[in-house]
């Protein structure tokens, strides 16, 4: 693998701010992220403080080396000041973390480039500075050593779309599965010719979660509580995503009422637990986040831990399982 300082010089995550911490495997080969989704907060409305006390619930037992929030994080007017409130959990323990935008978040006073202005110069954020686009697609850099070993893909997923009779999401574009191709080209480049170990986070579902509990072949585990609300039409990104051969495992949320994951051709796709209160539909139950522990060898370890504490519907890709509290 080459040098950190060789690989850096040309990563799409090189950009990143001189403050902005460093993420690295632990010495047992692990990087554990929490992903909170669909926060929905409310400043000063009671069902958000379920939000607060999930998120430190599952940050407290966790322990995670990164927080990824996969969009509608407020949802309300001020958003500069809700997002203040919004990010204590994770602001209070210093934790890093990154965020992708949700259909909702510029519903109120700002827009996409104030929001990520804001979010992006938190202490502990990961996010690239903005350059002319109002959301830019970011990667991140995890090391191992002096050698960055696996990589993060966040992206923008959009809101609604404006191609009539096309059902009502957008899609991720066609500009940004040749981005992430591009890039998935030059870290697998410079590690020597084989593809480096990554995860993608975005709000929207790929249409593929539908697919994959729709055939009756793929490994399911979860709540599916209401229809995958994904696009109608399919731009691709999934097929990339095998022809490259890096990502793991996507991860999304936006349905609040499904939790499952499916293992589709060897990909993980899976929602988060929805993390908000009854600020907005939730029928699911108890709110928390998911946790996901990406290996050095490019498993992949994943479960839900739930506000009570709880942990449920254990999975990992790993042959030979450790013994952590995976029943299987």
């Amino acid at each position: 693998m080459r040098p950190l300082a060789t690989l850096a010089a040309l990563s799409c995550a090189a950009i990143v701010a001189a403050q902005a911490p460093e993420l690295r495997f632990n010495d047992e080969g692990e990087f554990k992220i929490v992903q909170f989704t669909d926060n929905h907060y409310k400043k000063g409305k009671k069902a958000s403080l379920t939000t607060i006390e999930a998120m430190n619930a599952v940050l407290d037992a966790e322990q995670p080396d990164l927080v990824v929030f996969t969009g509608d994080l407020v949802y309300d007017k001020d958003v500069a000041e809700e997002v203040d409130s919004a990010l204590v959990p994770v602001l209070s323990r210093g934790l890093p973390f990154a965020f992708v935008f949700g259909n909702h978040d510029t519903e109120f006073d700002l827009g996409y480039s104030e929001i990520y202005d804001i979010l992006q110069a938190k202490p502990g954020s990961v996010m690239l500075p903005r350059i002319h686009t109002e959301s830019p697609d970011y990667c991140i850099d995890i090391l191992d050593g002096d050698s960055i070993s696996a990589v993060l893909y966040c992206l923008d997923s959009h809101r609604t779309t404006k191609v009539k009779d096309a059902g009502k999401y957008d899609w991720l574009k066609l500009t940004q599965i040749q981005w992430y191709k591009e890039q998935s080209d030059r870290y697998t480049s410079f590690n020597g010719g084989k593809p480096m170990p990554a995860l993608m986070f975005f709000h929207i579902p790929l249409p593929e979660i539908d697919y994959a509990h729709a055939d009756g072949k793929s490994f399911i585990l979860g709540t599916k509580g209401e229809d995958v609300c994904s696009p109608k039409l399919n731009s691709g990104m999934f097929a990339a995503v095998k022809e490259k051969g890096d990502v793991r495992g996507i991860f999304f949320g936006h349905d609040h009422d499904n939790d499952y994951i499916a293992n589709y051709y060897g990909v993980v796709l899976g929602y988060g637990r929805y993390t908000g209160g009854n600020t907005v539909y939730n029928h699911i139950g108890t709110n928390g986040g998911r946790v996901i522990v990406l290996h050095r060898n490019g498993d992949l370890e994943t479960w839900i831990r739930l506000r009570t504490g709880e942990v449920i519907n254990p999975y990992s890709t790993a042959k030979k399982k450790k013994n952590r509290f995976l029943s299987f």
